[in-house]
């Protein structure tokens, strides 16, 4: 019996990563592979001309742009949420922990309806615009533009940062920085000096992961955004090429799928030495 026993323990093993690496390549090796092969099938000259189109370009700059800003904001904000939900006792404390949690739980899609129904010619906010740009002189519109597009990829990625530091934070405690204000330091060289070394490592990888998600949002973008060359990022320059039907079309939006595959490996292996040197500098 007990011999039986010890041969089912050693298959166990073997068949849960047989399990894995199938899973691992049917649902992510093949597929992404096959972009590769798509993108790359009627030759070289083919794909540069795909991903230099106009309609490529505004797109991809486009998705940078509203990636930089949404890092921007959400790092600010992670940092602030996660120093206040962690040092600081509050009425309302859970309340606004949960709050955070908002963009994992909405379907980004009706993220972006709200923004339309906020900021578009029928919400509440669009008198305010309205006189701010009377004032100013000024042209800003937050629905079908590229403002949208940013306010849309803020709300889905302002949790990760956060929800990366909120761990670290809570383990470290405030004794350290307690003693830091005790002996004369004020609240910026405290976090400076005291907070900041033991969480920098959980901040670069939340945003890493931010700008993952940032890079590949579809769903509020589509919401806000409706002119091609104009305000469409990668993912939706990609559906725009591929529902096109064309056989060029999709070869194109093959090739530019492939820009998301590459950043997307960049930031794997980002993420990957972050955690190898948070685990080195933990040891």
């Amino acid at each position: 019996m007990e011999k039986h026993n010890n041969s089912e323990g050693k298959f166990v093993p073997y068949l849960l990563i047989g399990i894995s690496v199938l899973f691992f390549l049917v649902m992510l090796v093949f597929p992404l592979a096959e972009v590769i092969y798509r993108s790359l099938k009627d030759g070289i000259e083919v794909y540069k001309s795909a991903l230099a189109a106009s309609n490529t370009l505004s797109a991809l700059w486009v998705t940078l742009i509203a990636t930089v800003i949404a890092l921007v904001v959400n790092t600010f904000f992670g940092l602030c949420a996660s120093w206040l939900l962690t040092k600081f006792e509050f009425r309302g404390k859970q309340v606004l922990s949960t709050l955070i949690d908002i963009p994992f739980s909405i379907s980004p899609v009706i993220a972006g309806l709200a923004f339309i129904m906020t900021f578009g010619r029928v919400g509440w906010a669009k008198p305010i615009i309205d006189w701010f740009n009377g004032v100013f002189g000024t042209d800003i519109s937050f629905v079908f533009s590229v403002p949208g597009v940013v306010l849309a990829t803020i709300f889905v990625t302002f949790p990760f940062v956060s929800r990366e530091l909120l761990p670290v934070m809570q383990a470290q405690g405030s004794a350290e920085e307690e003693a830091a204000a005790m002996m004369g330091a004020r609240g910026f060289v405290i976090f400076r000096r005291v907070t900041f070394p033991h969480i920098k490592w959980a901040l670069l990888y939340g945003m890493i992961l931010c700008a993952a998600r940032a890079f590949g949002e579809f769903g509020a973008v589509y919401a806000v955004s409706k002119a091609r060359g104009k305000t469409f990022t990668l993912p939706l320059e990609i559906d725009a090429l591929y529902m096109a039907g064309s056989s060029d079309s999709i070869t194109q939006a093959f090739a530019v799928s492939s820009l998301l595959v590459l950043m997307a490996i960049i930031m794997l292996v980002l993420k990957q030495i972050v955690e190898y040197r948070g685990k080195v500098m933990e040891e």
